[in-house]
């Protein structure tokens, strides 16, 4: 077992039904016998997230964004809930956390919050005694204290500010693809696959349409030297794709907001 930090991500498709719950803790138990530390980090399951915005949207056509963010974020929370309960059915230590709970400080804009600060105080303990730790994607909480959300997309963004905060040197993104392409490999038959990108490249790729990985989190993993793996859920003989290098470790971690990171957290 060597003694890295390994952040892992899955998101939606990998969460659609308890029997895909059950595959992926699988993964994670064997990635925990590689990796002494062990953080995933989880979208909501399958359609969710769509479907509580259309359950808000009947409820109110311009829903407060406080409320709002309020409502979306309770998907992330059954899928760590339920990847919990298929770890400790497998007997494997496992404890989840919400984005607040896991220290994930933003600015106060509600449904495209931006990460000023992560204090991984809880994370760290659950790891410490030799938990999985599981956190929920795409959200986090302001400085005044008010649940926030980081935009679709936005729990890749979560992965990558969670490997800074604990100096992990690369995010496995696991997902219903073998890596990135230049178009949607379902869509076109003779996408070009690619094995290594560069952060730059990976970015004009997201630009050009693909939605692989949110842009914010590659950007985010470029300015703090994260390495990206990017594979498939369903293949594990598939390598996938390679972005970006390993920086030194030696930094002093970059978010995504110039406001104080220290400012008012003491609220919290």
């Amino acid at each position: 077992m060597t003694n890295q930090t390994l952040i892992m991500k899955f998101g939606g498709a990998a969460l659609a039904t308890p029997q895909k719950i059950e595959q992926i803790a699988r993964i994670i138990v064997d990635e925990k016998k590689i990796y002494n530390r062990c953080i995933v980090v989880l979208s909501a399951m399958g359609n969710t997230t769509n479907d509580l915005i259309a359950l808000a949207k009947q409820m109110h056509p311009d829903p407060p964004q406080r409320e709002y963010d309020m409502l979306i974020t309770t998907g992330e929370r059954i899928s760590i809930a339920l990847l919990a309960m298929a770890l400790a059915k497998i007997g494997q230590k496992a404890k989840s956390f919400t984005g607040s709970q896991s220290g994930i400080i933003t600015t106060e804009a509600h449904t495209n919050a931006k990460i000023i600060n992560v204090k991984p105080g809880r994370l760290l303990e659950a790891l410490d005694s030799d938990q999985i730790v599981i956190v929920a994607g795409f959200q986090g909480v302001s400085i005044k204290g008010e649940i926030t959300t980081l935009g679709r997309g936005g729990s890749d963004t979560t992965a990558v500010a969670l490997a800074v905060a604990l100096n992990a040197p690369k995010v496995k993104f696991y997902k219903d693809v073998n890596g990135i392409f230049d178009s949607d490999p379902k869509i076109h038959p003779n996408a070009i696959f690619y094995s290594e990108l560069t952060y730059q490249k990976a970015m004009d790729i997201i630009d050009s349409g693909a939605k692989i990985l949110h842009k914010r989190a590659i950007s985010l993993a470029k300015n703090n030297g994260i390495l990206l793996h990017v594979r498939s859920f369903e293949s594990d003989h598939i390598h996938g794709t390679i972005v970006g290098n390993t920086g030194s470790g030696d930094y002093k971690p970059i978010y995504e907001s110039d406001s104080d990171p220290e400012s008012g957290l003491e609220k919290l």
